[in-house]
């Protein structure tokens, strides 16, 4: 890849991941199959997969020209640094910002936003153990969104916001639904919301939850 001292990042989160799932399936295909046909075909339909992702005339397609050479984890943790540039990050937010989002959350307890990397972060996510609640800040369709609710039952199952098995409890929200009247709604969602936006890999089940829950 060239310099990206004029990079204009095209790439969201979830598909950053979607695209280090396909590469990492491309190495682990180099480890089971012999086959030097069989090995090109999976190569280049994960190449197929990768730029169905984005409309094509919004990218240079040479910026993907290296994934059907990729046959070994050096080469692919290479290429995937080298994407990074790409990617769009989750939209900066100063605590300020947060609290105005939880107007009525007193002595609300502030993710450490210097830890977070927000280009693998689709939304924010942290549980308040004062509250005993936990805390979403979802940007759906250009506008921040703050949502918070209890966080309970943890269990192993499925994750409704990024779709993979893994440790979750219920979030339950109370919401609006209408004049004077409010009922819960929610899903099982990961424990860890950081783990939750390394394995989200479509923001459809994540827009389906903020329907769901939003006010």
């Amino acid at each position: 890849m060239e310099s990206h001292m004029n990079t204009k990042a095209f790439i969201r989160c979830d598909q950053y991941n979607f695209i280090k799932h396909q590469v990492k399936n491309l190495v682990s295909s180099y480890s089971i199959v012999k086959d030097p046909a069989v090995l090109k075909a999976v190569a280049f339909r994960s190449l197929d997969k990768v730029m169905n992702l984005f409309p094509e005339d919004e990218y240079d397609k040479a910026i993907f020209d290296k994934i059907p050479e990729i046959d070994g984890e050096i080469q692919a943790n290479f290429f995937l640094e080298e994407l990074k540039p790409y990617v769009i990050p989750f939209r900066s937010v100063s605590e300020k910002t947060i609290e105005k989002l939880f107007p009525k959350a007193k002595k609300l307890k502030l993710p450490k936003m210097e830890e977070i990397d927000l280009k693998e972060t689709s939304y924010l996510g942290w549980y308040d153990i004062r509250s005993e609640r936990k805390y979403l800040v979802f940007d759906y369709n250009g506008k921040l969104i703050g949502i918070n609710g209890t966080f309970r039952n943890t269990t192993k199952g499925i994750c409704s916001l990024c779709n993979s098995l893994e440790e979750v409890a219920l979030f339950m929200a109370n919401v609006k639904s209408g004049k004077e009247t409010y009922t819960n709604r929610g899903n099982y969602i990961c424990s860890d919301s950081q783990k939750c936006n390394q394995n989200i890999k479509t923001l459809d089940k994540l827009n389906q939850f903020i329907e769901l829950v939003k006010r």
